[in-house]
C-alpha cells in the first residue's frame, strides 16, 4: 500500500494516559483542577500587577507577560485532553494537531525568553542600580517582549511549514496526550531529515543560549551580592532574585526531564511533559506570591475586591 500524502490525513489519535475507562473520571478531575488553578493563579497575578501602580515596574511587567504566556501554554494542550476524556474520544483533527503544535512552540519559546529577560532585569537592578531606570526603560522592556514573541512565532511557523510538506503512513497514532512534534515526525513516511535538524538545532539554541544568559546574569549577581558588606543587604538583594530562581529551576528542570525522557517509555515521557506543561505553570503564581510581599498585598486587594463583587452580586440576586 502506498503511503497517503498530507491531503488525505484527516485526524490523529492521541493515546493519552490510560485506556481504562475506570481511570478516566479521576484523570478528568485531576487535570481540570490543575488547569483551573493554573488559569486563576496566573490571571490573579496579571490583575494584581495591572491594578497596583507600585507594581508598574520592569520586573512585574515581565512577570505579568510570563503569566499570560503560561495560561496560553497550558491552554494549548489541557482543554483538548479534557474534551477527549469527557467524550471518550482520542481523535484530534489534522488541522487541530498542527494548530496545537504551532501555539505550543510559540508560548513555550516565549516562556524561555521571558525568563531570560527577567534574569537580565535582576542583573541590571543589582549590578547597575544607578543606571537601572535608564537601561530598563519601557521601550526596551516592550521590545524584549515583542522580540520573544517574534522569534518564537518565526520558528514555529517555519517548523509548521516544513511539517505541512510531509506525507504520512497509515499509522496515525501519537502515544501522547497532545500533538508533540517529535512524536508526529515519527509517523511521517517522507524524509524528515530537515525537520529533525531544525528541531534539534533550535531546541538546543532555545535551551542553551537563554540558559547561558541566565547563568551569566546570576554569576554576576552572586559576585555583586558577595561584595555587599552587611548581611541584611545581602539578604535583601538575594530575596529579589529568589522567586525567579525557583521558577527557572522548575522550568529548566522539568524541560530537561522532557528532553531526557524522549527515548524513554511513553508513560515516563508523558509524566515529564505534565510536569513541564501543567505543573510548572500552575506553581509559578504560588512561587511569586508566597515569596513576594508586594505581590501578596496586591493579591489581597484584588481578592478583596473580587469577593466584595461576588457578595454584592449574590445580594442583588436575592
Amino acid at each position: 500500500m502506498e503511503p497517503r500524502n498530507q491531503t488525505s490525513v484527516s485526524e490523529f489519535l492521541l493515546l493519552g494516559f490510560s485506556q481504562d475507562s475506570v481511570h478516566q473520571p479521576l484523570l478528568f478531575g485531576l487535570f481540570l483542577s490543575m488547569y483551573l488553578v493554573t488559569v486563576l493563579g496566573n490571571l490573579f497575578i496579571i490583575l494584581a500587577v495591572s491594578s497596583d501602580s507600585h507594581l508598574h515596574t520592569p520586573m512585574y511587567f515581565f512577570l505579568s507577560n510570563l503569566s499570560f504566556a503560561d495560561i496560553c501554554f497550558t491552554s494549548t494542550t489541557v482543554p483538548k485532553m479534557l474534551v477527549n476524556i469527557q467524550t471518550q474520544s482520542k481523535v484530534i483533527t489534522y488541522a487541530g494537531c498542527i494548530t496545537q503544535m504551532c501555539f505550543f512552540m510559540v508560548f513555550g519559546g516565549m516562556d524561555t525568553f521571558l525568563l531570560t529577560a527577567m534574569a537580565y532585569d535582576r542583573f541590571v537592578a543589582i549590578c547597575h542600580p544607578l543606571h537601572y531606570p535608564v537601561i530598563m526603560n519601557p521601550q526596551l522592556c516592550g521590545l524584549l517582549v515583542l522580540m520573544s514573541g517574534f522569534i518564537s512565532l518565526s520558528y514555529s511557523l517555519i517548523q509548521i511549514l516544513l511539517m505541512l510538506r510531509l506525507s504520512f503512513c497509515t499509522n496515525w497514532v501519537i502515544p501522547h496526550f497532545y500533538c508533540e512534534l517529535a512524536k508526529a515526525l515519527t509517523l511521517a513516511c517522507s524524509d524528515t531529515l530537515v525537520n529533525h535538524i531544525l528541531l534539534y538545532m533550535v531546541t538546543s539554541l532555545l535551551g542553551i543560549v537563554p540558559f547561558s544568559g541566565i547563568l551569566f546574569s546570576y554569576t554576576r549577581i552572586a559576585s555583586s551580592i558577595l561584595r555587599i558588606p552587611s548581611t541584611n543587604g545581602k539578604y535583601k538583594a538575594f530575596s529579589t532574585c529568589a522567586s525567579h530562581l525557583c521558577v527557572v529551576s522548575l522550568f529548566y528542570g522539568t524541560g530537561l526531564g522532557v528532553y531526557l525522557s524522549s527515548d524513554a517509555p511513553s508513560w515516563r515521557g508523558m509524566i515529564a511533559s505534565v510536569m513541564y506543561t501543567v505543573v510548572t505553570p500552575m506553581l509559578n503564581p504560588f512561587v511569586y506570591s508566597l515569596r513576594n510581599r508586594d505581590i501578596k498585598k496586591a493579591l489581597q486587594k484584588v481578592l478583596g475586591r473580587t469577593l466584595c463583587s461576588v457578595i454584592g452580586a449574590l445580594a442583588l440576586g436575592f
